[in-house]
C-alpha cells in the first residue's frame, strides 16, 4: 500500500506544479530549500519572498495587454496597489519598483505617502486614488497633496464628502464616484454600505458636480464583495456598472475611466484553478461591447490589486512540538504558535491557506488536528479546502516537524496586530525576507525579531517606555 505522504499528495493532485517542489523528502517554495532556512531562523517565522510580487503585477499586466490587443480595445490599463492588503515598506518598494503607484484607505496612507514623495520612491505626477469613508483627517490629508500640485484622486464615498473636499482643496481637482454594488444574494444585506447607489449616481452628478469648476469627473469606481469571478452575479454587476457609466459619460465629457477595483482569486488548495486571461478577456470585451451598445467611446480602465499582488509571497512556518491523543481517532498536533493571532483569518472569517509539512514526505501519513498555544477553543485548524480533514506525516518524538502555510501574505500582519499585544500574550513571530540578487543567488535578512516580553509588558504599562529594554 502507498501509505507516505508523497504518495497522498502525488494520488490528489498534480504535483510538483507552480511554486512548489520537491528535494528528496522537502519541501521547496521559489526553488528556496526551506528547511535550512527554517533551522536557522527557526519557527515561528513569517516569511516573504520578495521577487513574487513583481511576478504577479507582470502577470496582471500581461493579460490585460493580450486583452486589449484581442478586442481592439482603444483605451489604457494602469496597475494600482491597494495598500491596505499590506503597508510595509519591503512590499510598497518592490510595488513601486514596477512602476506601480498606490490606492489608499484612510488619512495614514496618505501621510506614507507623504514620506515616499520625500524621499523620492514615488514621481511627482503619480496619481493617487482616495478611496474609503473619509473622516476629517483624511479630508484634511487629501486638500494638503492637492493643494501641493499632486494628482490625487479622491473617489466619493457618500454625497457629503464633495462638500468637505470643497472646504479644503482651493484649485481643479479630478473626482471619482463609486458604485454601490447590490451584494450577493445570500449576503447580509443588499447594497455595499459603500460607495453611492446606481439610481442615485446621475441625480447627484447633475446636482452636486456638473454646475461648478472646481472638480472634473474623471472615473467611476465599481468594487463587489465576492470579487472577480466567473458567475451570473458578477457580470450581472459588472454590466449594471458600465451600463451607468456610458448613460454618465454622455453627461459629462471629462468621465473616462471605469476602475473595476480589485479581488482577483488566489490560490488556496492545490488543485485551485483559475484561467486569468479568460477572465481578463471576458471584462474587457464586455466593456467594450456595452460601450459600443450605447456608443460611447471604451474607458480606460484602473484596477486595484492588493492581496493578487502580495499574497502569493508570504508564508508562514510553525513546528510541531507534541501531539495529544484526546480519544482513539481525535489526534492533535500542537503547533509552537497561534492561527488566531499569526493567521487571523482563520479564525476571523475561517479561511483555508495552502498547508504542506516542509520535511519527512517520505514518512507514513496520518489524520490530525492542528492546535495553537493559546488557552481558546478556538485556536484550531482543521480541515483543507479541497477536504473536510488535516493529513501530516506520522508524528514521532524523536525528530521535528516543520509546516507551512502558504499565500498568506496579505492582511495577516496588520489584522494580528504586529508589534502589540496579542491574545494570551502570545509573541508576533519574527519575519524574515528573501530576496535574488542580480545574478539569482538568494539572500535573506531578519526584518523583525519575535516579540520580546519586555516589550509586551512595557506596552501593558508594567514597565516604563523610556527605560531601555532589559536583556
Amino acid at each position: 500500500m502507498k501509505t507516505r505522504y508523497i504518495d497522498l499528495i502525488e494520488q490528489t493532485f498534480d504535483f510538483p506544479k507552480d511554486e512548489f517542489g520537491l528535494d528528496g523528502d522537502r519541501l521547496t517554495w521559489n526553488g528556496v530549500d526551506l528547511v535550512p532556512l527554517l533551522e536557522k531562523y527557526g519557527t515561528p517565522v513569517r516569511v516573504t519572498y520578495l521577487p513574487k510580487i513583481g511576478e504577479k503585477i507582470d502577470l496582471a499586466r500581461n493579460s490585460f495587454a493580450k486583452a486589449f490587443k484581442e478586442h481592439d480595445y482603444q483605451g489604457e490599463y494602469t496597475y494600482f496597489y491597494c495598500t491596505k492588503s499590506n503597508h510595509f515598506s519591503y512590499i510598497i518598494d518592490k510595488v513601486l519598483d514596477k512602476g506601480v503607484t498606490l490606492e489608499t484607505s484612510s488619512a495614514y496612507d496618505l501621510e506614507m505617502i507623504e514620506l515616499l514623495l520625500e524621499r523620492g520612491r514615488m514621481p511627482k505626477d503619480a496619481i493617487i486614488l482616495c478611496n474609503g469613508f473619509k473622516d476629517e483627517r483624511y479630508i484634511r490629508n487629501i486638500g494638503r497633496l492637492a493643494n501641493a500640485g499632486l494628482r490625487v484622486v479622491p473617489i466619493i464615498d457618500n454625497m457629503a464628502e464633495i462638500y468637505q473636499l470643497d472646504e479644503v482643496i482651493t484649485g481643479p481637482c479630478d473626482i471619482g464616484i463609486r458604485i454601490a454594488a447590490e451584494e450577493a444574494p445570500k449576503f447580509e444585506f443588499y447594497t455595499s454600505r459603500l460607495g453611492i447607489g446606481y439610481k442615485d449616481i446621475i441625480p447627484f452628478y447633475m446636482r452636486n458636480v456638473s454646475k461648478q469648476r472646481k472638480f472634473r469627473l474623471k472615473l467611476m469606481h465599481f468594487f463587489i464583495n465576492t470579487g472577480i469571478t466567473d458567475t451570473a452575479y458578477y457580470w450581472n454587476e459588472l454590466s449594471k456598472c458600465v451600463n451607468v457609466y456610458c448613460d454618465l459619460k454622455k453627461l459629462c465629457p471629462t468621465l473616462d475611466t471605469l476602475d473595476i477595483g480589485g479581488g482577483l482569486p488566489i490560490k488556496n488548495s492545490l488543485n485551485f484553478s483559475f484561467d486569468l486571461d479568460y477572465m481578463i478577456g471576458e471584462i474587457t470585451g464586455r466593456i467594450k461591447d456595452i460601450c459600443a451598445e450605447n456608443k460611447v467611446k471604451e474607458p480606460h480602465i484602473y484596477s486595484e490589486f492588493g492581496s493578487f499582488t502580495v499574497s502569493d509571497s508570504g508564508a508562514t512556518f510553525f513546528s510541531i512540538v507534541h501531539q495529544k491523543k484526546q480519544n482513539e481517532k481525535e489526534r492533535w498536533n500542537m503547533i509552537d504558535g497561534s492561527f488566531m493571532t499569526t493567521l487571523p483569518d482563520t479564525w476571523a472569517i475561517s479561511k483555508r491557506f495552502i498547508m504542506l509539512p516542509v520535511n519527512n514526505w517520505a514518512d507514513e501519513y496520518e489524520r490530525v488536528f492542528l492546535g495553537g498555544m493559546t488557552c481558546d477553543s478556538d485556536d484550531y485548524y482543521n480541515s483543507e479546502q479541497h477536504i473536510n480533514a488535516i493529513y501530516l506525516p506520522r508524528f514521532r518524538e524523536d525528530r521535528r516537524q516543520f509546516i507551512g502555510f502558504f499565500n498568506t501574505g496579505a492582511y495577516q500582519d496588520t489584522l494580528g496586530g504586529f508589534g502589540g499585544i496579542q491574545h494570551c500574550l502570545i509573541p508576533k513571530p519574527k519575519h524574515v525576507l528573501l530576496d535574488r540578487a542580480p545574478d539569482g543567488s538568494l539572500t535573506d535578512r531578519l526584518f523583525a525579531p519575535e516579540q520580546s516580553a519586555e516589550r509586551m509588558l512595557q506596552l501593558l504599562g508594567y514597565l516604563p517606555v523610556e527605560e531601555p529594554v532589559r536583556k
